[in-house]
């Protein structure tokens, strides 16, 4: 049921993903679009931008205990394996350095 999964999580996202979600709708990064909520099974990734093969996640503070941090580390080394790159950042970025986050963003992209 991934795509369901997928689908209650679009309708249930935090507030640093709606903010993410308007930076990049707003910053249009020269044309290269995300999905957000995407199934890369067993996964449900954040953001996606298919052209790209780039995951974009974004991190609350359950993510830095050690359980949380072990898994994040093998979900990433798997989606390597799938030749999805990822991206991390924390919820904080978002609202207090969102330049900061759309830049690491668009270089990711173009690879500059």
């Amino acid at each position: 049921m991934p795509n369901a999964d997928a689908r209650a999580l679009r309708r249930s996202q935090t507030e640093a993903e709606r903010r993410l979600r308007t930076l990049l709708r707003r910053t249009q990064l020269e044309g290269y679009r995300f999905r957000r909520q995407h199934p890369a099974e067993p996964y449900i990734l954040d953001f996606y931008c298919f052209a790209e093969r780039l995951a974009v996640e974004l991190d609350g503070g359950q993510h830095f205990e050690d359980a949380a941090l072990a898994y994040d580390a093998r979900r990433t080394a798997f989606l390597a394996t799938q030749g999805i790159r990822v991206l991390r950042f924390q919820n904080e970025d978002v609202f207090k350095r969102p330049h900061d986050v759309i830049e690491t963003i668009y270089r990711a992209l173009t690879r500059t």
